[in-house]
């Protein structure tokens, strides 16, 4: 083993001295290389577009299994992605039975009145019955877990939303440059 310490030339043993100067050494290096690692941190930027009941879990269960991780993650929702955010809009969000190819219905069935409320009803038992958590409760553990989750301004604008009516900690009044900055900066991108 080579060390930047010199030892005595003579071949002998290093004095205790010696030895703790080089440990001292080492702990240093070593923890530059941590810091250096720690400032590599991976980010995520995910955009949520969509506010249907099965679309709300993708970027919620991806978001808090990235932050878990210990990764910078951002959810940045806009259009009907923002639905989501919002406390009482998503506590309503439906499971669109049309145009859905796993759906066990033909689309001229699907498309009957009720049928969304009753396949939104049908997942939501199966999501009671596997244990699994439910939107609000993936909201929290996002937040609790360090994911932004990002508001996009134009949307509260547009749809006419009061920013009190979201869940607390979410981030409110989030333009599309922001986004895009994160996003640019991000290992992953994906569009929800």
């Amino acid at each position: 083993m080579s060390t930047d310490t010199p030892s005595a030339t003579d071949g002998e043993p290093m004095t205790e001295e010696e030895l703790r100067t080089q440990v001292a050494e080492l702990e240093e290096k070593v923890a530059a290389l941590e810091t250096e690692v720690g400032d590599d941190q991976q980010k995520m930027t995910i955009v949520a577009t969509q506010g249907s009941f099965d679309m709300a879990y993708p970027p919620l269960i991806l978001a808090s299994t990235a932050a878990a991780f210990g990764w910078d993650v951002v959810v940045f929702h806009t259009f009907w992605g923002l639905d989501i955010l919002h406390e009482e809009k998503s506590k309503d969000l439906k499971l669109s039975a049309v145009g859905n190819p796993n759906m066990p219905v033909p689309n001229a069935v699907a498309a009957l009145p009720g049928m969304d409320t009753m396949a939104t009803k049908m997942m939501q038992k199966k999501i009671d019955e596997n244990g699994t958590a439910t939107i609000e409760e993936l909201i929290d553990l996002s937040l609790e877990s360090g994911v932004d989750l990002q508001a996009c301004q134009m949307t509260i604008e547009l749809m006419d939303y009061d920013e009190d009516a979201f869940y607390d900690g979410v981030t409110t009044g989030v333009g599309a440059a922001t986004a895009l900055q994160h996003m640019a900066e991000s290992d992953i991108q994906l569009l929800v």
